[in-house]
This record gives C-alpha cells, structure tokens and sequence, in this order.
C-alpha cells in the first residue's frame, strides 16, 4: 500500500509557538501557570500538561478568581476585556496570540474607528471569531454559510469591513464575499485574512484525496481546522475518516492495496502523525 503524509499535516507556526510558550513557562514562569481556554483543540496535548500541573480558565468569572501566577493567552486570542481584565489582576501574562490573529485585531479596531461596520466570516462560537469581536468598537456580524450571507442587512448607512478567521475553507471564504459583492454596498473592504498556512493545508489535502482510494485527516474533536480538512476531504474521496488519536484508527476499514492519504489539523503533534502513518504501513 502506498502512504502519502501531507507535508503540510501537523502544528501550524501559531499553535506550536503557543505550545512552546506554556512549556517554557512550566520552566520560567511564576506559578501557578493557567491558559485561559485550552491552549490548543488537541486532547492528547492538553491532558499531558494538566497533567504537569498547567490549570485551564475557562472564562471570565474562572479568570477573576486568579489571584497570582501566570495566564497565558492561546493562540486564538482574546477580546479585549479579557485582556485588560489580566492586566488590572496583575498577573504575569504571556501573550501567545498568533501574529496573523493579532493583524486581525488591528484590522477590525483601526476600520471601525473610521466609522466601518465588520463583518466576520467564520464560525459563530469559535473562541477565534469571539476574540476578533472583542477588539470591534462598531457593529459586527458573523456570516458562516451562504444562507446567512443572503440575509445580511447592514445595521446603519456605514462602509463595510470584511475579514475572515485565519483557519475558514479558503473557497467558501470566496463564495461568500461573492454573494456579500452582489448586493452593491456602497464601499465595502475586502481584506482575505485566511491563513496562508490553512490555505495550503486545505489545498494539499484536496489533491491527496483525489487521487487516494481511502483518506484520514487527524485531529481534535473540537477542532474548527481539522473539521474543514474533513469535509474538503470527503467530497474528493468517499472513504475519508477523522480520528483522534491512534486507537480510533480502523485499519479494517482501509483498503489492502492502493492510496491511503493522510492530512492533519493545525494541533496535531508530529509524533501522531507518524504513528497512524506507520500503522497504515504495517
């Protein structure tokens, strides 16, 4: 059987700065050391470092009862109330925002100050998307399908500012602009904030499963990336399957000749990646 392993699988350059963030501070820092939210959407990962002592705030009212030690802000970001709510605590706080997240941020504040409306293209929920929110002084809106896109009605008269979440399917990121450009706004901003990355991962793993008999895309159950990586998968290739971790794969269900292809979400550590791929060879 032929393997082919995505080069692009595995931790992203924002994710594995903020890994390496908490294991140096597990070093350095004042303790206790908190993330606030889990540091990345990978169970396997967040559980090692619970289990060397690393504490998970899971919002605010978690976060106002923390009265010394080291918060550290995932990769997704944070609004900024958040923010500000650490450092009116004292608290030593290591921002491990990703660079392209933090561009965002900027992006939304400095256009809204100039009197436009945002608008989001993502997914409702997601801690990224609540983040971008957090750093808007105007009205904004979330638009994560088609549906919703047809339906937007801006709130008032201004111009609109259009982003995107880092880790959103690259093509329906386009598709929706489309259907937003239809309606003739009168000034819109169209500013394509995808990941460079993402849109790489995206595309590798769409032309590994065309030509793959059978594809498995790993990943965290929470994981917005790994999710999308899933989907684009599933329409090239039939027989794709997500799993966790190793013991979820079902070589069984894997054809005994031909293609497995192999792509993984941004918070897959490399050491699973070459475990299911060498599992897949045995």
């Amino acid at each position: 059987m032929e393997v082919i392993v995505a080069k692009t699988a595995g931790f992203c350059f924002g994710v594995k700065r903020a890994v390496e963030q908490v294991y140096r501070q597990l070093e350095e820092g004042p303790k206790p050391i908190y993330t606030y939210g889990p540091i990345i959407h990978n169970e396997e990962v967040v559980r090692e470092l619970e289990e060397r002592g690393v504490r998970i705030l899971s919002g605010e009212e978690e976060l106002q009862q923390v009265q010394e030690g080291t918060v550290i802000i995932r990769s997704h970001g944070v609004p900024e109330r958040i923010s500000q709510m650490m450092e009116q605590q004292q608290l030593h706080v290591v921002d491990a925002t990703c660079p392209f997240v933090k561009k965002i941020h900027r992006i939304v504040r400095e256009h809204g100050e100039k009197g436009y409306e945002i608008v989001i293209i993502g997914n409702e929920g997601h801690p990224e998307v609540e983040g971008i929110k957090g750093w808007c002084v105007g009205p904004v809106t979330v638009i994560g399908t088609e549906e919703e896109a047809r339906a937007f009605t801006p709130v008032s008269a201004r111009p609109l500012c259009v982003v995107a979440q880092t880790t959103f399917n690259y093509n329906n990121f386009y598709k929706l602009v489309e259907i937003l450009s239809e309606m003739s706004y009168s000034k819109m901003d169209i500013l394509n904030t995808v990941c460079n990355a993402t849109e790489e991962r995206q595309s590798e793993a769409r032309e590994i499963a065309r030509r793959a008999d059978s594809m498995i895309v790993i990943g965290g159950k929470h994981s917005s990336n790994t999710r999308k990586l899933f989907e684009i998968c599933k329409k090239e290739c039939a027989n794709t399957y997500y799993i966790q971790t190793l013991k979820d794969l079902d070589i069984r269900r894997l054809p005994s000749r031909g293609c497995v292809g192999i792509s993984a979400g941004a918070s897959t550590p490399n050491n699973l990646i070459e475990e299911v791929s060498k599992q897949c060879q045995i």
